[in-house]
């Protein structure tokens, strides 16, 4: 008994002493596993559970999610997915994984590096138990959406408690919940703002469209609107555009309760008449180019600024992994204390 006993402590006095490894948790969204109904449905039904995403009583909306949503809206989804699948197949997805590897050859040694999705495949949990099969005691979690909203950054720290719940031996942890005002993710925005300058001309005004959120969000105390607002403002001043030139909106609405305003769509509905036919148009918001950037934005958004009389529209594609926005994602995990000394 004795000697299994120290076989024991000898063999957990090991594992400390080799799991000192830091790991970087890198979380997005999600997508469907492919641009069909049946995936979608998957996709749609995890996505639209999650009571920080739709906030009214459970029962009545389970009731309409699978007796009214799950059976008419995965169809009309999957066309537009259809439309913006590439040969690498989602785009967030095919994105995320260039910015994990990119992250990863620039930390080096200094971390491992994982890419967990909040809904669909690779899952939080899965990144995570790579991880702890790699022996890390530290890991710190960079969701990327630069702004902090609760249906976002929060959800994702749901799912990580959810996993971590069945450690047994749960690591230290750094949660990053945004970085919208680390000063190389602003001076990368500037930069995607300033080439597109370079290369197709002042537009009458820059429309920064960030995603939208219920307004009862911010009335109960989210905080996603300022920081929206915060981007903007920051962008604008490193690029050195005029506040009176750039407007924040937001986009992707759905449902019957007013959201945050102006709503881009009726935005650009509206400033031809005003006299703005030249448009310029990003989504800070998103870290990766997506649905709602590249179908939403550079789709469906361009044919109603054009019907409404607008003549030219450009849509600034997401920072993605431009070398400047690696370097400002590696500056946020550097500062959230990768590459510190974990002891021993």
């Amino acid at each position: 008994m004795a000697q299994t006993y120290r076989a024991l402590t000898e063999n957990a006095h090991d594992i400390v002493k080799h799991q000192t490894r830091t790991g970087v948790l890198l979380t997005n969204l999600g997508t469907p596993d492919a641009p069909d109904a049946s995936a979608l449905k998957r996709y749609l039904a995890e996505f639209l559970s999650d009571p920080r995403i739709i906030e009214i009583p459970r029962l009545l909306w389970k009731l309409i999610l699978h007796g009214i949503i799950l059976r008419v809206r995965p169809k009309r989804s999957a066309k537009l997915y259809a439309s913006v699948w590439t040969d690498e197949g989602s785009p967030l997805l095919a994105i995320s994984q260039r910015q994990c590897s990119a992250i990863a050859a620039a930390l080096g040694d200094k971390a491992l590096v994982s890419l967990g999705m909040r809904y669909g495949n690779p899952s939080i949990a899965s990144a995570l138990r790579e991880l702890q099969a790699a022996g890390v005691r530290k890991i710190i979690v960079l969701p990327l959406y630069p702004q902090y909203a609760a249906a976002t950054v929060g959800s994702t720290f749901d799912a990580l408690a959810r996993e971590l719940m069945r450690w047994r031996w749960v690591p230290e942890l750094h949660f990053v919940s945004g970085y919208c005002d680390n000063e190389r993710y602003v001076e990368a925005l500037a930069q995607s703002l300033k080439d597109h300058l370079a290369a197709h001309g002042r537009p009458d005004k820059w429309v920064f469209s960030y995603h939208g959120t219920p307004k009862f969000c911010l009335e109960k105390g989210d905080p996603y609107y300022c920081f929206c607002v915060k981007t903007t403002r920051l962008a604008a001043q490193k690029a050195g555009l005029a506040p009176e030139d750039c407007l924040t909106t937001f986009q992707s609405r759905f449902g019957k309760a007013e959201w945050l305003k102006p709503y881009t769509d009726k935005t650009l509905e509206s400033l031809p008449e005003q006299g703005v036919k030249h448009i310029a148009i990003l989504s800070p918001a998103f870290s990766a180019d997506c649905l709602e950037t590249l179908e939403e934005l550079q789709v469906e958004n361009r044919e109603i600024f054009t019907q409404a009389g607008g003549e030219t529209y450009h849509y600034i594609r997401a920072l993605n992994d431009r070398e400047d926005h690696i370097a400002a994602l590696v500056d946020v995990l550097e500062k959230a204390g990768v590459g510190q000394s974990d002891g021993t």
